[in-house]
Parts: C-alpha cells; sequence; structure tokens
C-alpha cells in the first residue's frame, strides 16, 4: 500500500498539513492558529507587516488588500487565532473601546439598549454619551437577575452583558438569557474577564463577542488592542462591523497584532496560574478582619459561584475586595510593593486599584472597593505583600 503523495505549494515545495482547528481544544488552538502556511523555510510566526498601501493589480479577483486601512497580514493572523478561539470571525480594532464604538454604531437612532447596572466605566460613558446625541432609552439590569434581563431585553434593539462584571465581578447566566431571548435584539457579550478559555458566548445564543485584547490576550501590559468576533456565518454582521472599522480609521497598529498574537501564544498557561493564585487569596483575603467582602465566583458562598460554575469552566483571576472606606484603600495600595498600582489588567504582573477614584466611576461602585487582577508571580510573595499592607488597617466595619 501506497503513502499519499505529500501536498506541495504552486512551485513543488513539500508543505506539511496544518492541524484541523474544529478538532483542537482551546489551549492547542491558542498555539496552532495563525500560523503562516507550512512550506519549507517559512517562519515560524507571522512577521509584523509594515505597510500603509500594497502594490496593485488590474486583474480581477487579485490583490484585495489595496490600502493600509483595509487590511494588513498581521491583523489576518492574530484574526484568525482569535476566531478560532471564539468560534467564529473575527475583526481587531485599535483598542477595546474602539471595538465598543463599532458595535454601538449598529443601533438604530432611538433605539433601546439595555446593560448593566455595573459595567466598564468606558461603556457606561459611550453609551450615555450616545443616548443624548441619537435619542437611545437605555435599560440598566443586574446581570445575575435572569429574570429582569430577559423582561429589559423584550423588544430592545441590544443587549450588552458583560460576564463577570468590571470591576464588582457579578456573573451572569449567559446560558440561560441565550437560551430565553426573543425577537430579534442583539445579544453581546464583554467576553475580556472570562476569555475564551473559560467561555465562548457565540456557542450559547450571543451574536458578538467583544474582547479587550489590551488584556489577558496580550498578556503582558504593552499594548493596546480589541476585537469583536461574530458567527462564521453572519456575513452581513461583519461586513458591517468592517466597515466602520475602514470608515472611523479604527485600525490596529502592525505591531501591536504581532504583541498580541505572541501574548495568546501563552495564554492558557499565564491564565492556569494567575486562576489558581486568585483561589489562594480570594479565600486568605476573605477571613481577613480589615475586608468587608470579597467578590469573586470561585469562593463558594459567593453569589455567583453557582451559576459561574455552570456557565464557565473556570473562575478567572480578577477580584475585588471591599474595605471600610476610600482612606483605608488608598492606605492599602500605598503599602504594598510587590503589588502593582495601574488601571488595567489582564497582565502577568498582578495589579490593582481603587476603581472610584475616577470622577466618573459608577456610583454603585463601593467607595472602599479595590479591584485586584492576580499575575503569575509566586502566591506567597503576593499574599505576604497583602498581608503587611492589610495588617496596618482596623477591623472593616459597615458605618
Amino acid at each position: 500500500m501506497t503513502s499519499p503523495p505529500q501536498p506541495t505549494d504552486s512551485i513543488g515545495t513539500p508543505v506539511s498539513t496544518p492541524p484541523d482547528f474544529e478538532t483542537l481544544r482551546a489551549e492547542t488552538l491558542a498555539v496552532a492558529a495563525g500560523r503562516p502556511p507550512r512550506v519549507v523555510d517559512a517562519p515560524l510566526n507571522t512577521p509584523p507587516t509594515f505597510a500603509a498601501t500594497y502594490i496593485g493589480t488590474h486583474q480581477p479577483g487579485h490583490g484585495d488588500l489595496g490600502y493600509g486601512r483595509y487590511g494588513n497580514p498581521s491583523w489576518s493572523a492574530l484574526e484568525e487565532a482569535i476566531g478560532a478561539l471564539e468560534g467564529g470571525r473575527a475583526l481587531t480594532y485599535a483598542s477595546g473601546m474602539a471595538a465598543a464604538h463599532a458595535v454601538l454604531e449598529l443601533l438604530p437612532s432611538g433605539g433601546t439598549i439595555v446593560i448593566p447596572a455595573n459595567c466598564y466605566l468606558g461603556v457606561a460613558t459611550a453609551v450615555a454619551e450616545r443616548a443624548t446625541r441619537y435619542g437611545l432609552t437605555v435599560l440598566t439590569v443586574d446581570v445575575a437577575d435572569t429574570a429582569a434581563v430577559l423582561t429589559a431585553a423584550e423588544g430592545a434593539d441590544m443587549l450588552w452583558l458583560e460576564s463577570p462584571t468590571n470591576p464588582t465581578i457579578e456573573v451572569a447566566d449567559l446560558l440561560a438569557i441565550g437560551a430565553g431571548l426573543r425577537g430579534n435584539t442583539l445579544f453581546v457579550v464583554d467576553n475580556t474577564f472570562a476569555t475564551p478559555l473559560l467561555q465562548q458566548p457565540l456557542s450559547i445564543g450571543a451574536h458578538i463577542v467583544l474582547h479587550a485584547a489590551t488584556k489577558f490576550m496580550s498578556g503582558h501590559s504593552d499594548a493596546l488592542m480589541g476585537a469583536l468576533v461574530v458567527a462564521k456565518h453572519d456575513t452581513a454582521r461583519y461586513r458591517a462591523l468592517e466597515a466602520t472599522r475602514k470608515l472611523h480609521g479604527a485600525t490596529p497598529g502592525t505591531m501591536e497584532a504581532y504583541l498580541v498574537l505572541r501574548g495568546i501564544r501563552t495564554l492558557s498557561v499565564r491564565l492556569a496560574q494567575s486562576q489558581a493564585n486568585a483561589a489562594v487569596l480570594a479565600e486568605r483575603l476573605a477571613t481577613h478582619p480589615a475586608i468587608g467582602r470579597v467578590r469573586y465566583p470561585g469562593l463558594p458562598h459567593d453569589p455567583g459561584h453557582e451559576t459561574a460554575a455552570k456557565v464557565m469552566s473556570g473562575f478567572g483571576s480578577v477580584l475585588s475586595i471591599e474595605v471600610a472606606n476610600a482612606p483605608a484603600a488608598e492606605a492599602l495600595i500605598s503599602s504594598v510593593s510587590v503589588w502593582v498600582f495601574a488601571t488595567s489588567l489582564g497582565g502577568v504582573e498582578s495589579m490593582l486599584e481603587r476603581r472610584r477614584r475616577w470622577a466618573g466611576e459608577l456610583p454603585t461602585v463601593p467607595e472602599g472597593l479595590i479591584r485586584m487582577s492576580v499575575g503569575i508571580e509566586h502566591v506567597e510573595d503576593l499574599w505576604a505583600d497583602l498581608k503587611q499592607a492589610l495588617d496596618t488597617l482596623p477591623p472593616y466595619s459597615a458605618e
């Protein structure tokens, strides 16, 4: 019995067979997707393509890049990887907020949007601004109240959920919501905190998935990037989102795309370590007398624990704690040295901040709430740094 001939490229160079993405698990996809064709002497990684324009052709059907604002091989490689991880088709943008604005462009004037009562400040601000400009009706819901979410979504043009929410770490039952939605409500899920390794919203009813790829996908706090993913067959919505990127100039940088794709290669191991650290820290923080509440769905007593266990394959590595007041929170933050005071998350380094330090932060966020993005450092070093700072605070009092 003879072996099948080895595939070759157009000039006869042997080509190895690429993996079948449909059969691979997410951890493998993070490493395998977005690679160049497997020809001899090809680079293992798609190199950054620095190009403002491309040489064209008069031949129909050839040379579809055209101009630098329309496409880039570096974007395409990253989009292949993100799309494979989420089980859809991805588009990348200059930032998470650029991606968010592209989605909001799909709302009609005078339309209705449902958003979390506690959601990311940037999105809440963008929605409020558009509501004033275009006469939108904005409804806010507790994402953990599935019945309330579905009631608010009836007749709405768009349902926008975060799960877990930023920064209050509430968990939505995306499975029940996706199954219960009726009508033509566009269902958008911000999956930044969970990442596609912990949940894949397209598979349970979402129409658009958003990522601030600056965060966990990049993982190294050195690249600004956003991404949207739609179902593979949803060509019309893909084209609409792509048109917004082209016309509004919300295109990602070439080097940023390269860096985020490189970051995705280690997403599974980074998330595994940071998530394990978060679980240990959450348990210890919950017993410290200076803390009134730990918000983390991995804790059995957390309100979102049961839902997260059903919908997600892990509890993530972002948590929030509540100390007595703003001065106590600021004192803790100023007393740590391993933890980094920064307004981001998802990096290899552990970061924390008091969210109400921002003037526009939602008033539903407690003054003493500190959001904590747990990194990959040794958990005992992280705990020792926190404990010595917490031990200087008075016992928590709700008064």
